[in-house]
Order: C-alpha cells, then structure tokens, then sequence
C-alpha cells in the first residue's frame, strides 16, 4: 500500500498521509478507560511549535488532526492500532513512543524508528501524481535513460538509479544532514523538510560539491586524475557509495548527466517523481542578457578569452512534480532542478526549482532561477567577428538555435519524447516572441545591473531597443555555404567531408576560405586545434564548388577527449568585405553490442555475450570492460579484454546472477587508454512468476547511443545469492 516493499532492511518506511499497522503487546490487561498516547519526534530538540514532534491518543474512531492513531482491535493484554502521518508532515527518519494513558509522561516507551517519505499516491500531498503509469516511471523504475549528444545525433545512454540498494536511503538522509543549512541551524532546516521546494533545493547544491562537502566534484577540463572520468559511471549508486563511505569527501568527477543522473536517485528515493530531461544547444548566459555572445577570429575559432556565454552540445537537468504553494497553482507541476554547478544563485551553486510553466511563459521573476533556465532554452545566439583593430562585426545570429529537441524518456519505454513545447512556443511565432519580450521586460525591471545597463547608457536608448538592432538578421553575403561529410565519421579513421559553397548571384564572386578544426568538450570548449589552412576560389555566377577537407586519425588522435566530438569551422571572406560563417560539430562512431543468451530468473546464472571491436588501425592493448547493472550486480563488474588487432572485433561471454526481479538494465563500457570509452547497454522489463525466452527488439550493430534494448520476462527468486562472474572470450 505505501509502495516502499523495495526498501531493503529491517526498517520500516513508510509514506505520509497514509496509515500503518502497529501491534502492541502488554505485561497487564489495560482498563476500559485506558487507552495509548503516542509521540513521534524527528531532528534535534524536536518541537509541537515547529511540527518537529507531535503527541497523539489511540482513539476508536477516526479524527481529522495533525498526526493520528486509530485503535482497531482490542483483546486482553494486546491491541492492533493503525497509525498516520498528515499530508504535509516532515520527512525523515522519526522516533516512535508511547504509553499507557494512565502513566506519566516521563514513563514513555521507545517502541522504534521509522522513515517517512513523500506520498505521490496521496491526493493532498504537494507531490501528488494523478497517474499511476507516471508513479511507476519517476518514483518507483530504478534504472532509465539520459540524452546526450548533439541536436542531429541524439544518443541514448542507461542510468542505473538504484534507488533501492542497500543503505541509499539512509545515504539520501544523511545528504539532508550533510548540507549547510542543516549544519548551521539544524533544528530550523528540519522543520522546513515537509515542503518539496526546500528540499529540493537543498538537494540541488548538495549534490554538486562546490559550496559544502557535497557529493560530486564536477571537472570540464579533460583531466580526471585522481577521479574517475565522468563517462566511466554509469549509475548512481557506486558514487553515494563512495561519498558516503569516504566519510563525505566529494566524488571525483561529474558532469551534467552525472549531477542529473545522482539528483534523480535521491528525489525518486525521497518520494519525489523526478525525471532527467536533456536539452540540445543549451545556453550558459553568463551576464544574464538572454543571449549568448560567441566571438571569433578570421579562421571562425573561439576567442575563450573574451568569450563568457557559450552554447553546450547538450546539458542535462531534473524535473521534478509538485505544487508551488509559493507561486500559485498554476505554476503547479513540472519544476526545473538543475544541481550542475554553472552559476550562483543566492550565494550558492543550486537552481530551482523553476516552474516549467513560468519559462514557457516568460515569467521569469518568480521564484527560483527562472532567467537563468528561461536564457538556456529561449536565448538568442549571436557570433562577432574580432577584428584585428580589435573591432567586432557580427557575422552571425539566430533566434532559433538554442533550446533543441529538449529530451527526456517515454513512460514504460526507452523510447525519446520531445517536451521542447513544454519550454516554449513555436520557435519564430508570433507567441514565442511575444513571451521573449515579456521576459525582457521583467528581466530588465528586477535586475537593472551588470552588462545590460552599461548597454543601455551606452547607446543613449533602452536595452530592448538595442536588441531589436543586434536581432535583425545579419546581411546575407551573396554566397551560402555548408559542410558534408563524405563517409561516416569512425573512431579510428580518417574523417572526410567538403565544404560545399554556392555563388546565389549572376557575377564572380573571389572567396577566401579559412578553414580550422579542433577538438572539443561537450560544452564546445576547444581542446586542441587539429586543422588550420587556408583557400582561394572563384565561383562563377550562380556555381557550386566543393573544397574537400580531410583530417586524418594522426592529427586528432592524441587530442581527441571521451566526447568524441571535433569542430570545424570556416569562416568565408567574400569581396566586397561580404563574410560568411560556417560551422558543423562531428561526433565520432563506434561498436559494441549486447545478447542476452536465454531466460533470466531471480538467483540463476545468466549468460550475457558482449561483441566489441576495436576501431583503430594499430593494436589496441589493456582494454576492459566494465559492467553495471541495479539487481543484476552487486558491484561494478571489471573483466580485462585480451589486446585486439587493427578493426578486430571479438566476442566476451559471462554469466550473472540477478538478485532482483523486475526492469532490469545493464550497462557495458569498453575502456581503453587508446581510445574514447564505448558504451552499451541491456535491458529487461516485466516481472512475472516464471521466465521466459528473450525477445529481441532491436538487432545489428549499433553506432554509441543507439543502444540494443531487449524485453525478457524475470522470475520470481529462487536464490539470492551472488555467484562470481565466469567469462570467455573468442574472436568473430
């Protein structure tokens, strides 16, 4: 009834505003008139006042109250009592005593402990969820997916939650416990627990590690010594593990989807429905102008040191499901929480919870964060030219770039929904540029500070009026251009593509092209420059001509980071002073597929086949395979792969032994120092009594992030014991 059976342990936890059963025994037969008084008690120096305690009778019939306890059934010397916490009681760990009506106070009995969470099942409480298919997805699955890659080549990754495991409750408490605001005035921040916006927000700097001892320390610079690489986890639990066992030292290191991916366990664990939402080209607008200012040299490079906004392949954040007393109800519902440490919010690293509704309507000047989330998905995105004189010219700009194909899983399938409307109206309608000006004029009229009033003196009129300049579409030059590439882009490989331009007049046009290329983080943040060149073309009137670019594996190979990804960029000087900027982010290919090899039952060995190849054209020596899986293994799984020769691929079988029945994923990482990391993954759905064969869904090879997903049906458990892994291997 209160959903929590999948806690492991002897405690009890249960859900507020719903009843549990208590039985009681006596060493004598209570009076007629005799009945229990109850205490709850949660934090320190619990209090009436603070909602921190409550005291309550054991009475025959139901009463509306605070807390309550209904007496059932009555026999001599025993008597069965159902118990009840309010809708909008705190969460947390509580004491239960009690005693007999006719004792006195001090003569209370410590009858035990027990966790209350959040109640999505519950109609009066503010996290309440209406359908039971969406409880089951953003409360109850333990594993799921993220999005990650770029707006044209979306792919999809596995997250083991986890939120069941052994002792991740008694960790996602202790986060509460661990943050500043409890650590400072801990009987105040308890107090405060039964509201889903203070807790979330606490768990949203808690869970980055920039202003506390929080959980993950977040690195961008493609150096995790000492740490783990971000693309290396693949789950929650072995990183509250290690937070939580090495005494609250932050974990290194995270990126986005790690925060998101950690963030979405915790809330899920609480009683939060949560989901992990992707958003493709998203804005990081540093000076909070509503827009993104890129600034770049002749050959169409980044000038980092001038440039503060930038424009992320992807970032990933939570969403989670509550009313917003604060704000009215109809703000109620999806709330933005992002814990990725990107910029302060009140003096801390955290952001939101913001209404998804106040971003897709401009309301930007309610509470939390809203412009900060409004400029990642709704800024404008402008590139300046600096020139040489140290003058700048824009050659680029764009009121539709950022905020892409916003991302996040299908209830009861792996399947990707584009919420991008649940953000914004229709990219250039009339409504989405109507809420873009509403939330400038809010913007504007509750922050009149930093960048945007040194604008507005500097041109002697109003910020929005400046806008309205830079947002004029930058004058078409009188040739249009874009890159294509010639074979798909393979880890390994040579990358070729051509850059194809087309004279759109009836004269001669001279151009000079610069072309530069370089490796790049996913935020596209260059790493190492791998091609700089130059050329000089005609095209005759109303001609298209194709320059062939090619980059070969030496030249980016020692550069390249896990993103895989590389930038190149052209930045085309037409006569006349006409220039043309083209840019296009490559995001390298690879292989590695998963079969499950029969049925998959509770506590019998399951053998699983793994094909891998390796990519290069050299041998590739010290590769592993890493494996992980909620209900499927305890720990991580680490099995060394015998070296490969150039492009072979082999095959690795090894057997398993699920603990747990139900949806069930596993995850599969190639690691190698010679290349980027590859992933894959498994999954199962559906638990019934007896097993099943396999049902694929999915066959062939698959690039990274196209990931195999098979349906098999998971018995009930036989045995609970883990057996060691057994593996093979063979060539294909």
């Amino acid at each position: 009834m209160h959903h929590t059976d999948e806690y492991p342990g002897s405690e009890l936890v249960v859900r507020r505003g719903q009843r549990f059963n208590l039985s009681l025994k006596f060493s004598r037969a209570l009076e007629s008139e005799e009945t229990l008084i109850f205490t709850v008690e949660t934090g320190p120096q619990a209090s009436e006042a603070l909602q921190t305690k409550c005291v309550f009778e054991a009475l025959e019939s139901k009463y509306k109250g605070t807390w309550r306890a209904v007496e059932e059934t009555r026999e001599e010397s025993s008597m069965a009592v159902t118990i009840s916490g309010p809708p909008d009681a705190i969460i947390g760990r509580y004491k239960l005593s009690g005693r007999v009506s006719s004792r006195a106070k001090h003569n209370n009995k410590k009858l035990g402990h027990f966790v209350l969470l959040f109640n999505p099942w519950c109609s009066e409480d503010d996290v309440y969820l209406a359908e039971e298919e969406e409880r089951q997805e953003y409360v109850l699955n333990d594993n799921g997916i993220i999005f990650r890659g770029v707006e044209k080549h979306i792919r999809a990754q596995g997250w083991n939650y986890g939120q069941f495991e052994e002792d991740i409750l008694n960790i996602c408490l202790s986060i509460l416990d661990r943050s500043p605001s409890h650590q400072e005035d801990p009987v105040t921040d308890v107090s405060q627990r039964n509201d889903p916006v203070y807790v979330s927000r606490v768990i949203s700097a808690m869970v980055n590690s920039n202003d506390d001892k929080g959980v993950v320390q977040g690195q961008w610079r493609g150096k995790y010594t000492g740490g783990t690489n971000p693309l290396h986890w693949r789950g929650s639990v072995a990183i509250l593990y290690k937070w939580y066992k090495g005494r609250f030292k932050p974990v290194k290191y995270g990126q986005c989807w790690v925060f998101a991916g950690v963030m979405c366990t915790v809330l899920r664990c609480l009683g939060i429905a949560t989901r992990v939402v992707s958003n493709f080209n998203s804005a990081h607008d540093t000076d909070k102008n509503l827009s993104v200012d890129k600034y770049v040299d002749s050959f169409g490079r980044t000038l980092e040191d001038i440039t503060e906004d930038s424009m992320w392949n992807f970032h990933v954040w939570n969403e989670s499901w509550f009313a917003r007393r604060d704000l009215g109800s109809s703000y109620n519902g999806w709330q933005v929480l992002d814990a990725t440490p990107q910029e302060e919010s009140e003096g801390v690293f955290q952001c939101g919870p913001a209404s998804v509704t106040a971003i897709r309507e401009g309301d930007v000047d309610l509470a939390h964060d809203g412009p900060f989330v409004f400029a990642e998905v709704n800024a404008d995105y402008i590139t300046w030219l600096r020139n040489e004189d140290d003058s700048r010219e824009r050659v680029y700009s764009d009121t539709k770039k950022i905020g892409k194909c916003i991302s996040t899983k299908a209830v009861g399938s792996n399947t990707r929904v584009d919420i991008t409307s649940h953000y914004k109206y229709p990219e250039g309608s009339r409504k989405e540029r109507q809420v873009y000006r509403k939330a400038v004029r809010k913007l504007f009229g509750v922050e009149a500070s930093g960048r945007r009033d040194r604008i507005r003196r500097a041109s002697g009129r109003g910020w929005a009026s400046w806008r309205d300049d830079v947002l004029e579409p930058a004058k078409k030059p009188n040739i249009t251009g874009k890159f294509k590439l010639l074979e798909p882009p393979v880890i390994g490989q040579d990358i070729k593509l051509a850059i194809c331009l087309t004279n759109l007049t009836s004269r001669l046009q001279k151009v000079k092209v610069n072309l530069s290329a370089a490796t790049i983080l996913y935020t596209r943040r260059p790493v190492a420059e791998i091609l700089h060149e130059s050329h000089s073309i005609k095209l005759e009137p109303e001609e298209e001509k194709r320059i062939p670019v090619e980059i070969s594996y030496s030249e980016y190979k020692e550069d390249l980071t896990d993103d895989k990804k590389i930038l190149v960029a052209a930045m085309c000087l037409v006569s006349k002073g006409e220039k043309l900027l083209i840019e296009k982010d490559i995001t390298l290919e690879d292989f590695i597929a998963i079969k499950i090899l029969g049925p998959a039952v509770v506590g019998e060995t399951l053998a699983v086949e793994v094909t891998i190849a390796n990519p290069l054209s050299e041998r590739a020596d010290d590769c592993t395979l890493i494996m992980e899986g909620s209900g499927l293994l305890r720990e991580q799984l680490n099995i060394d792969v015998p070296a490969l020769e150039p492009q072979e691929r082999a095959r690795v079988r090894f057997e398993i032994v699920p603990y747990k029945s139900g949806n069930r994923q596993l995850q599969v990482d190639l690691i190698s120092t010679q290349f980027p990391n590859i992933t894959s993954q498994e999954e199962g759905v559906s638990c019934q009594e007896v097993a099943c064969p396999l049902v694929p869904l999915a066959q062939g090879a698959s690039p990274l992030g196209a990931p195999w997903v098979v349906s098999f049906l998971v018995g009930e458990p036989s045995c609970l014991q883990q057996k060691s892994p057994r593996e093979q291997f063979s060539a294909v």
